[in-house]
């Protein structure tokens, strides 16, 4: 239990700074941003680049299904990530052993690391009921470290992330939800049925993602509006899938140096990048809308070296999304509601949930 909690508090400190501003650590930069139409986005970020005293970055993102429905405890329940980036730290080795692994991305001067640390939970639709209905999810809990790469390369920003975890009862869900069910929402019901979740397991994953960050965009009255293509791939026993997507954003021009806030995988991508405003404080409204072709999902499909329960998958699952994110000074805030169509044979609605964040840089 000592090491579990262990491994709990150093995943952590990983979650947010990696993943979260992970893809665009050079825009941790207060310079301004090159005016050349032809300087492509690469040679705009590096222009950014210097040693600043704002340049760690650490973040909390919370996804829960009370934040975006009255809080049904079924399916997606929850997912905790945190993060921590410094954009002028020197790259580890495993970086560079990434970098030969992955024959897509390549280190530049625009390279950053992140670490984030995130735990996940999954619960039938009735958490009152002992037993294991047949026909719904099993119970689970992923309790997840994760190191990854974001470079940009021409026009062009390649992210990647390992991820080293473990499944079953050592991921804490049944700690975790139990704790929040007395002491946060002591209304909420008692959940009984985590003596049914998945068997433990290691979980890994390789994942690697390219956007467009720069596609479209327009300027017109003070506004800067864009849109971001983006698709990727990720492997291993805990999700195997792939996925194409599309981010919009609107906000002020002087403050376009901005990205989605940071999300929970498989969720939509978004580094949490931002930089300081000029005025003291801006905004960033944003939506998106992601496809994924899922060829393995632990939650749903069982243990991958033992046998659990599991039910009948649906292979093409869609996510849409829409939000606000407020910066003030070294501080944002952004709150996400997310739409995700059924996942899986006998779910009986869609799930909703909602997603806050809180980043500050230092």
């Amino acid at each position: 239990m000592k090491v579990t909690l262990l491994l709990s508090g150093i995943l952590s400190g990983l979650i947010s700074g990696g993943f979260v501003f992970g893809s665009s650590p050079l825009l941790a930069q207060d310079a301004d941003p090159s005016t050349d139409s032809d300087a492509t986005f690469q040679e705009q970020l590096t222009g950014r680049v210097a040693n600043k005293k704002e340049d760690q970055y650490i973040s909390l993102v919370i996804e829960n299904d009370s934040l975006g429905t009255a809080g049904t405890d079924k399916n997606y329940t929850s997912g905790v990530r945190l993060g921590y980036l410094d954009v002028n730290a020197d790259l580890p080795d495993i970086a560079y052993t990434l970098d030969r692994v992955i024959p897509t991305f390549g280190i530049n001067e625009t390279s950053s690391v992140f670490y984030a640390l995130g735990q996940n939970i999954y619960t039938p639709r009735n958490i009152r009921q002992r037993e294991q209905d047949q026909n719904d999810r099993p119970w689970a809990a992923h309790l997840y470290g994760s190191i990854g790469l974001v470079t940009v390369t021409d026009n062009h920003l390649d992210e990647i992330e390992a991820s080293l975890g473990v499944v079953g009862p050592a991921a804490l869900g049944e700690q975790a939800q139990k704790f929040v069910h007395t002491h946060v929402t002591p209304s909420s019901p008692t959940p009984h049925g985590w003596s049914n979740q998945l068997n433990h397991e290691p979980a890994f994953s390789l994942g690697w993602q390219r956007r467009f960050p720069e596609y479209w965009s327009v300027d017109m009255a003070g506004l800067s509006l864009g849109a971001s293509p983006y698709y990727g791939a990720t492997l291993g026993n805990v999700h195997t899938f792939a996925d194409v997507g599309i981010n919009f954003r609107l906000t002020p021009e002087q403050d376009v140096w901005q990205d989605a806030p940071v999300r929970v995988k498989p969720g939509l991508p978004g580094t949490g990048y931002f930089d300081t405003p000029d005025d003291g404080w801006s905004w960033y409204l944003f939506a998106g809308l992601e496809g994924r072709a899922v060829a393995r999902n632990i939650f749903l499909d069982g243990n991958t070296f033992s046998d659990s329960h599991s039910v009948d998958k649906h292979h093409f699952v869609a996510d849409i999304n829409g939000g606000l994110a407020m910066t003030y000074d070294r501080y944002r805030v952004s709150y996400t509601m997310v739409y995700r169509t059924k996942e899986f044979e006998g779910q009986d609605d869609p799930a909703v949930f909602g997603a806050v964040s809180f980043g500050v840089r230092f």
